[in-house]
């Protein structure tokens, strides 16, 4: 039976031999043999190196996927900051080579042309388009400017700005860079006539036309919008778009009560930031939650679904869980085992909205990034998962985005090959799944971002504004409790 070292050692030769999947036969006897740490240490490793080896070192274009090269993510690049540290913490890099990445990046981001310009720019009033250019790194065809993918980017820097608070150069001139790039951000000009921020704007037609409203990860633009000591939205806005929850919020699959959206999306960004435990807005309050119990109990009600699965799905069960944004198979209509099924490409997943889609498709990072709502839970599906597809999943990277077993018929994806034990599986790492996994197992056994989080006067200022206050002793660090 292999042991760890040479599991180890298995993947990572084979990977620098250009294969990044092992058999499921080949995976599962050393699997059998890993505790949690050792587990999670593997997973944790192989997902930051997804952010050190495919991120260029001058300009930090962190890619939206790998290996299919398409174009950089902003928010990808928000997840690196977070990446970095982390790789300082656990001893994969040193402070040094994160500073200098760090610093580069931020660099090519705050001295990059902004302006109305179609073409030419890497964004406008502040904000960064969404996807960018890896040869020119400036705006990716007609791509949007975001206000979401612009604060995950902003997330991860004021990460960064806390972690690197030694006094050298090259980390001030970080923390002077992320003060610049935050500054410069024109909250006011994504903020609509209703009162709510708007989503994006294109050069070429103006702004978006759907605004922030409905229980989403759209928190975290207001959060930051109501901090900024230069460009600010008035607090009044955080009750209009909390005001816009109602109708999500109710009992789903035998779940307890919460308000939310179908993919796991909406509950893992924020929290990889902001740790809500113990502290209440106005509409929480009235409920008796808090958002971290919130997104806890949308994580229960996915797998409640998943165990029922009234769709009759292959693998769905209390261990084969997980449902977000992620890659799927093909846009496609086919009858399988005389049953007609309507399968997706990238599209978010989930259950317990009127939107909900499911097509049997899994995304690990759904079930594993929950790993601070539902510990045991998550890390028996990594392992359940790891368990029966192995290297059909896995790689050198970790998990590949998705998978799903029951798209196994004689399709393009699958013709002339034989077909994983998976069925079809994503080729593709993605950036904004790959962070996820990295920052949430980080916060899960040491609580590294969500602690440097806590140092932000920005952080702090964002949520007392929006009105929190505190519901018990987690939040003192917020509410200057002993």
């Amino acid at each position: 039976m292999l042991n760890r070292r040479n599991f180890v050692w298995a993947l990572t030769t084979l990977a620098s031999c250009g294969y990044s999947r092992l058999s499921a036969s080949e995976l599962e006897p050393s699997l059998e043999t890993l505790d949690e740490s050792a587990l999670l240490s593997d997973i944790h490793r192989r997902t930051f190196n997804y952010f050190w080896e495919t991120t260029d070192n001058e300009r930090g274009l962190t890619p939206d996927r790998w290996p299919t090269r398409t174009f950089s993510s902003i928010a990808a690049i928000g997840f690196a900051f977070n990446a970095y540290i982390i790789g300082v913490r656990a001893g994969y890099i040193t402070r040094e080579q994160a500073a200098q990445r760090t610093r580069n990046t931020l660099k090519f981001l705050y001295e990059a042309p902004q302006g109305p310009e179609a073409t030419g720019t890497i964004g406008h009033k502040g904000f960064f388009y969404h996807f960018l250019d890896y040869e020119t790194g400036l705006r990716y065809r007609q791509t949007e400017l975001s206000t979401v993918d612009t604060s995950l980017l902003i997330l991860g820097s004021i990460a960064a700005a806390e972690f690197f608070n030694q006094n050298n150069q090259i980390e001030a001139e970080i923390r002077s860079l992320v003060q610049a790039i935050y500054e410069r951000i024109d909250w006011q000009f994504m903020l609509r006539r209703s009162g709510k921020i708007g989503m994006g704007w294109h050069p070429e037609t103006g702004y978006i036309a759907s605004e922030w409203r409905g229980f989403s990860e759209g928190s975290i633009v207001y959060l930051l919008a109501f901090a900024s000591r230069t460009h600010p939205i008035a607090p009044a806005a955080w009750q209009r778009w909390t005001s816009t929850y109602n109708q999500t919020y109710g009992k789903n699959f035998g779940s307890l009560p919460h308000v939310g959206y179908f993919p796991l999306f909406v509950h893992q960004y924020p929290n990889v930031w902001y740790d809500f435990r113990d502290m209440q807005d106005t509409y929480m309050k009235r409920k008796g939650l808090d958002y971290f119990e919130n997104s806890r109990r949308a994580t229960l009600a996915q797998r409640e679904y998943a165990i029922k699965n009234p769709n009759g799905y292959k693998d769905y069960g209390p261990d084969i869980w997980g449902m977000t944004a992620c890659d799927g198979p093909a846009d496609v209509e086919l009858v399988l085992n005389r049953r007609r099924r309507f399968f997706r490409t990238y599209s978010a997943r989930g259950q317990g909205s009127p939107y909900m889609f499911d097509d049997g498709t899994i995304a690990p990072t759904a079930a594993i990034s929950s790993i601070v709502f539902t510990p045991e839970l998550s890390i028996r599906a990594a392992r359940a998962m790891l368990s029966k597809y192995g290297g059909d999943i896995y790689g050198r990277f970790g998990f590949h985005d998705s998978f799903n077993p029951t798209y196994v018929t004689n399709h393009p994806s699958t013709e002339g090959r034989q077909v994983p034990i998976a069925g079809w599986v994503s080729n593709d790492y993605l950036g904004i799944d790959q962070g996820p996994i990295l920052s949430m197992i980080e916060n899960y056994q040491h609580g590294t971002i969500w602690n440097l989080m806590k140092q932000s006067q920005i952080i702090k200022t964002g949520l007392l504004r929006a009105g929190f206050t505190q519901s018990g002793p987690r939040s003192d660090w917020l509410f200057g409790g002993s």
